[in-house]
């Protein structure tokens, strides 16, 4: 059985960095996220059900934090970031022009139709990425929270199916794209609004409309997205994941074989640390 695991590098960098403590190596430079980095890709790797894997990263320039010293120190472990995924034998895919999202969606769009594969697990915490599932075969998995949505549990959680969820988050907003939304649009009427009209481009411009639906001060939300219903629509385009980034590895190239064990022993010399080396880990070709 096999399943493809797709991981939003750039994410996993932000979370071990504001969920590690801090550590140097003996020149002053930061390296306590790629520490735990290490740890929670190799838990990763070993979950029973994967066998082919592969990273997306931003831009380094793209990293940005609220605090510009935690950007700075976030944006000084880019590249160890990306060795750790390498050494581990993991692809690695270092987007400019096209963000790591639109990777991950163009390689799970892309390899969907692959008969040899039986599951697509996107390693993402973001709402956005709910888009992308489809049905038990393309699945988002928050390794956070250890949930898996798969598309029923979608529709459970947002109140409308993955290709509407585009349209509610432009209407709800999303912080993490910097979506805005629609104010007085609260995740119900999001969902009661396309659960009964779709496309935001089919909602009726006329208030009365808006009666039928179960929620409290139709008239006033119908009068508010009249008036913003272009700018819903550009937040919803906004948000819709780019499935034509150029990726050019075949599903056989993205199987995992285990770690690089030079790449393994320069990383440890990196990190100054070569505890990891005693771990057991599968080396490619042993």
């Amino acid at each position: 059985m096999a399943t493809l695991y797709l991981i939003d590098g750039s994410f996993e960098l932000f979370r071990c960095f504001f969920g590690a403590p801090r550590a140097q190596r003996s020149d002053g430079k930061e390296i306590g996220a790629v520490r735990t980095l290490f740890g929670t890709t190799l838990a990763l790797l070993r979950e029973e059900a994967l066998t082919h894997v592969a990273v997306a990263f931003d831009d380094v320039a793209l990293l940005e934090a609220r605090e510009p010293e935690d950007t700075e120190l976030i944006q000084a472990q880019y590249d160890l970031a990306r060795e750790v995924f390498a050494a581990l034998g993991v692809t690695v895919w270092t987007m400019s022009g096209f963000s790591a999202d639109d990777a991950l969606a163009t390689s799970a769009h892309r390899f969907d139709s692959d008969p040899s594969l039986t599951r697509i697990v996107i390693c993402s915490s973001d709402n956005d990425f709910a888009q992308c599932v489809r049905g038990e075969r393309i699945v988002l998995y928050n390794r956070i929270k250890r949930i898996i949505l798969n598309e029923a549990a979608v529709l459970e959680k947002f109140g409308v199916p993955p290709e509407r969820i585009p349209g509610w988050l432009a209407l709800v907003g999303d912080k993490s794209d910097g979506i805005p939304g629609i104010p007085g649009f609260g995740p119900k009427a999001a969902s009661a609004v396309l659960r009964r009209f779709g496309r935001l481009e089919d909602v009726p411009l006329e208030a009365t409309a808006w009666e039928a639906l179960d929620v409290r001060g139709s008239r006033k939300l119908a009068a508010t997205f009249i008036e913003r219903r272009q700018e819903a629509i550009g937040y919803r385009d906004q948000g819709i994941k780019r499935l034509d980034a150029p990726l050019g590895e075949s599903l056989e190239e993205l199987r995992w074989c285990g770690a690089d064990g030079p790449g393994l022993e320069a990383l440890a010399r990196a990190l100054e640390n070569d505890g990891f080396l005693r771990r057991q880990i599968p080396l490619r070709g042993a």
